[in-house]
């Protein structure tokens, strides 16, 4: 990957960037209101299965699969991706964490890093584009590898949550850097995983998550919108 590909992609998953990734728990918040996350283990194990057996899991296989399509200029996989995509979003608040970013997402590179994809998407969707899917229609169109994309998502994901947890938990700044490295393997080994892997993958095993984001809807005092 060229030194340019690179910084367009640490761009794209800093913290600065403004998809309003800072907003979004997928449920962590009410993980920690029911006893489920309490401290840096609970934690390490709980985003372990959602990177393995989740939602994350899922996501990476829309970005490589969105990624291949995009750089073979597929319009019909890329239409069969946006609906599938969608249709994916187990409770409502995980729709509105991954289509609200996407769509922040695609306005602000749009602005800044112009991707021939991302405006065949916007033409093409007759739903909102999630965020895995933007994400990864603009790197193809960049330039930049698929497997960096897909590490670069999973990373982005795992230390949004982290964030999370470390202020509501609260875990200190120290523990929730040792989750980070502690779970690096486990991303590594996704990635290798999703590079052999289809849309036909698709699926997930963690319905305690999904449980916990439906249960956020109605939890009494929150700080985070999913």
């Amino acid at each position: 990957m060229s030194l340019t590909g690179l910084y367009e992609l640490m761009s794209w998953m800093s913290p600065s960037y403004p998809v309003g990734a800072y907003t979004y728990s997928h449920g962590v918040e009410y993980a920690v209101e029911a006893g489920f996350v309490t401290n840096l283990e609970t934690l390490t194990s709980w985003l372990r299965d959602v990177l393995q057996h989740g939602g994350a899991r899922n996501d990476a296989i829309l970005c490589a699969e969105t990624h291949r399509a995009a750089t073979c200029g597929d319009e019909g996989q890329l239409r069969e991706l946006l609906e599938l995509s969608y249709a994916l979003r187990p409770t409502k608040e995980l729709d509105l964490e991954t289509t609200a970013q996407g769509r922040a997402f695609m306005t602000v590179t749009a602005e800044v890093f112009p991707s021939p994809t991302l405006t065949f998407l916007k033409e093409a969707a007759s739903c909102p584009i999630v965020y895995p899917v933007a994400l990864a229609a603009a790197a193809a169109d960049r330039g930049i590898p698929l497997e960096a994309t897909v590490e670069a998502y999973l990373h982005g994901f795992v230390s949004n949550l982290v964030s999370a947890a470390v202020r509501i938990i609260p875990l200190g700044q120290t523990d929730g850097q040792r989750a980070i490295a502690a779970l690096g393997d486990v991303v590594t080994k996704q990635v290798q995983e999703t590079l052999n892997l289809t849309a036909a993958d698709i699926g997930s095993a963690t319905m305690v998550v999904d449980w916990c984001s439906a249960q956020h809807e109605t939890q009494y005092t929150r700080l985070f919108r999913s």
